[in-house]
């Protein structure tokens, strides 16, 4: 079978992923990055092969093609029809989402939480972007910097999106997707970024790790939706709600759809979906058993910081890196895989 590489969807600091076509019309993404440079999309690769579940963006396989003289190692996932949550939300053009739409999205996101947190999986990078929808609701994507709950790893994902306890570098568990979590609800009801009142990225990091400060919550939305947040940003993660008490909440029963209900799989052991998952499989248990050693380091983004790193330096470099999504209109279709 044929499947052919269609236009750029979106860049991130570590892979490009484009939309694909098969030969029989179906459409589905494709992560792709050059085989020298695959560990991050390895692990990924791990995550998305054993999550299934309405609420998680799906795996649909993988390959390894020669093309322009390079090798490079691709992974296939459901294809979302609006992009990220960010996309639609800008696509609006300061009309913003509609109170059942935010609604919607926030149990959709919940409801994601509470299984890949009873599969015991930390995300680590729950944000706007990585929240991808389409026409029957929001799925959570991008597991690149996601581990196991029990897994001592360094930490990582996006910081302005990051609870107190990571930011101080102490422990990225269950509590902290629930932290990025309030702290994406906020970005989907405004479109704009957190912590838009200070100019400065050094203080707000500092400000997030040592103030009292949570992130600011829209004045103008109800109580109830208000009260919502405030327990996802409860500072403290030991007293912060996880994910299945949010779901009853009154926010979320209120707009929850019991009727024809899909059950999410526990994460348990799959046969591989192409010739070559066996192998990665077996590299990518070689890498998670090395990155489950008592690391101490800092990573996030492209930057790897040490223990003797102070908080101040680890900020000052973060200050001027962004994570802006890069759009090309690549057109044009090739064939890069026969099977």
């Amino acid at each position: 079978m044929d499947w052919t590489r269609g236009n750029v969807l979106g860049r991130g600091s570590s892979a490009t992923v484009y939309t694909a076509m098969s030969t029989s019309g179906d459409i589905f993404a494709v992560k792709s990055v050059d085989c020298l440079q695959t560990e991050n999309l390895k692990k990924e690769q791990t995550f998305l092969s054993t999550l299934k579940s309405p609420y998680v963006v799906s795996y649909k396989g993988c390959d390894i093609k020669k093309e322009n003289n390079n090798m490079m190692y691709n992974i296939f996932m459901e294809y979302m029809s609006s992009g990220s949550i960010m996309d639609l939300v800008n696509s609006r053009k300061g009309v913003g989402l509609t109170n059942m739409e935010i609604a919607r999205y926030t149990r959709d996101i919940a409801k994601g939480l509470d299984y890949i947190h009873s599969c015991g999986v930390v995300h680590c990078d729950i944000k706007g972007r990585n929240i991808l929808v389409h026409e029957k609701g929001a799925k959570i994507g991008d597991f690149g910097c996601a581990k196991w709950a029990d897994q001592v790893s360094q930490i990582c994902g996006t910081p302005m999106f990051m609870a107190p306890e990571v930011a101080r570098g102490e422990e990225q568990s269950f509590a902290a997707d629930i932290w990025a979590f309030g702290c994406t609800i906020i970005e989907m009801i405004t479109g704009d970024s957190l912590w838009s009142n200070v100019n400065d990225p050094c203080s707000v990091l500092y400000r997030i790790a040592y103030s009292n400060e949570i992130p600011e919550i829209p004045s103008w939305i109800s109580d109830q939706v208000k009260d919502f947040i405030g327990k996802c940003l409860i500072r403290d993660p030991r007293n912060r709600w996880n994910a299945k008490e949010l779901l009853k909440h009154p926010f979320i029963q209120q707009f929850d759809e019991n009727s024809n209900e899909i059950v999410c799989e526990k994460i348990g052991t799959n046969s591989p979906t192409s010739i070559l998952d066996q192998d990665v499989w077996d590299s990518m248990e070689e890498s998670s058993s090395s990155s489950s050693s008592s690391s101490l380091s800092l990573v996030m983004g492209d930057h790897e910081f040490g223990q003797s790193t102070s908080l101040r330096q680890i900020i000052k470099q973060l200050a001027g890196k962004s994570e802006k999504r890069k759009w090309a209109g690549e057109k044009g279709w090739i064939t890069v895989r026969e099977w």
